[in-house]
């Protein structure tokens, strides 16, 4: 995907003021708090607002150049929108709303294509049901399915997991990432969730106050511990690329081999060298000087301390690097002073197998560096 925004807009008392070209193919996160500008920055790209100068562009497309005065209006756009909520119409069966996505788009009939969306979506059984039987997580699939449907040269999913709760969530992300696997239709996320973002994003963009605070690789922005205020510290971490190295079915455990180290996480059901993606909390890992020995944690990594930030308060976050990864340690200010750390001092991170939730860990490999 080539997504190209430079767009400023301005509301009563809130500006918008955005510019931002994704280097290469992937999902896209926009992240931030609620008003950041990151649904305005979705709405320019659908058509449904105006911005007041600046220009949109997809796959080389101008959508929108106030200078060149080039309006697309959406319905030529062939942009997928996915809501907060599911917006189906009541009165129509699954079946014929998935329809209303492919008649929209204009398209000749095509009895393969509808199949290999419902297929994907999971969405069989549910065909001649109509959306008040649905729950939450099956209205959104047909959402997505409906959206698919208009084939779409852009999906924009604007927070379409907020109404849900923690299975549904879970349902819906494990479909997202299918979609993101198996389909080459570009995805723009729109979150304020760093789990979904994690698991989800190849490229992510930190909104603040209507600007685009930092844009990379979700490897290099969740790595940057000068963003914890706007990225939120109590579920900061890193996200490292690894491999699946082995299983210890016995125990139900699954060693990940990763460019600084091995991790030993909860068991997965994936093949010896799938590609995954791991989570790591900052909170839960600890630090020592000497390497720890009769410890229960399974996982002990030898690293160098890179960087440190001390706010007022009790906490300060640590950054390591370990081989060619970097991992977060949020420690106190008392232990810095009693170990007496500093950056360039050699430590080791410990990190209990159990902290390591199922959620944390995904299917999906290392997006394009910048």
């Amino acid at each position: 995907m080539s997504l190209s925004l430079d767009i400023r807009h301005r509301f009563p008392g809130f500006a918008l003021d955005v510019a931002l070209d994704t280097p290469g193919p992937g999902v896209l996160a926009l992240f931030g708090p609620s008003g950041s500008g990151k649904t305005t920055t979705v709405n320019a790209v659908a058509g449904l607002i105006r911005p007041d100068e600046g220009r949109v562009s997809v796959n080389g497309e101008t959508l929108f150049d106030s200078h060149a005065r080039v309006w697309v209006p959406p319905r030529r756009r062939r942009v997928g929108y996915v809501f907060q909520e599911a917006r189906l119409f009541p009165h129509l069966t699954v079946h014929d709303n998935l329809l209303y996505g492919w008649r929209r788009a204009g398209r000749p009939f095509d009895r393969a294509g509808i199949d290999h969306v419902v297929a994907l979506l999971g969405l069989g059984a549910l065909l001649d049901r109509r959306p008040r039987t649905l729950s939450g997580g099956e209205r959104q699939r047909v959402s997505i399915g409906r959206a698919l449907l208009t084939a779409p040269r852009v999906l924009l999913l604007d927070e379409p997991l907020t109404a849900l709760d923690g299975p549904r969530k879970d349902e819906i992300l494990h479909y997202l990432e299918r979609l993101r696997d198996e389909t080459r239709i570009p995805i723009v996320l729109v979150s304020h969730s760093i789990d979904e973002v994690t698991r989800l994003a190849d490229w992510m963009a930190v909104f603040n106050e209507g600007r685009l605070a930092a844009f990379g690789s979700v490897f290099d922005i969740t790595a940057r511990i000068d963003l914890f205020p706007m990225t939120g510290r109590f579920e900061a971490g890193v996200v490292l690329a690894a491999t699946v190295a082995g299983h210890d079915r016995a125990h139900a455990l699954t060693r990940l081999s990763f460019d600084g180290g091995e991790l030993v996480v909860p068991g997965l059901d994936a093949p010896v060298g799938a590609v995954m993606r791991v989570r790591l909390r900052a909170r839960d890992i600890m630090l020592a000087l000497d390497p720890p020995e009769r410890i229960s944690a399974n996982n002990v990594i030898a690293a160098t301390i890179v960087e440190m930030r001390v706010d007022p308060g009790a906490f300060v976050e640590v950054l390591l690097q370990a081989g060619e990864s970097r991992l977060i340690a949020r420690i106190t200010r008392y232990s810095m002073d009693r170990l007496g750390l500093e950056p360039g001092r050699q430590v080791h991170a410990i990190l209990k197998t159990v902290t390591v939730e199922r959620r944390s860990l995904a299917a999906g490999g290392e997006a394009q560096d910048l």
